[in-house]
């Protein structure tokens, strides 16, 4: 019997929200194993002189843990 545990980290990227998912899952690949998959719980973008500086995503990562 496999026990997951799901833990919530934050990216960032200044092309897309697309990118800054990516750059999220890359990042907790080299901190946690066994990622098994992520959902995106929450998006948001920085403004500043009217156009978006930085794409943010809110990320639940869900890894299996070792026996």
């Amino acid at each position: 019997m496999a026990v997951a545990r799901v833990t919530e980290i934050i990216s960032s990227s200044d092309k897309s929200f697309d990118d800054a998912v990516k750059s999220g899952i890359v990042r907790a690949n080299k901190t946690l194993k066994n990622v098994r998959g992520a959902w995106v719980s929450g998006m948001k973008v920085e403004v500043e002189k009217g156009k978006i500086k930085e794409y943010r995503v809110d990320l639940k990562v869900t890894f299996v843990l070792n026996d």
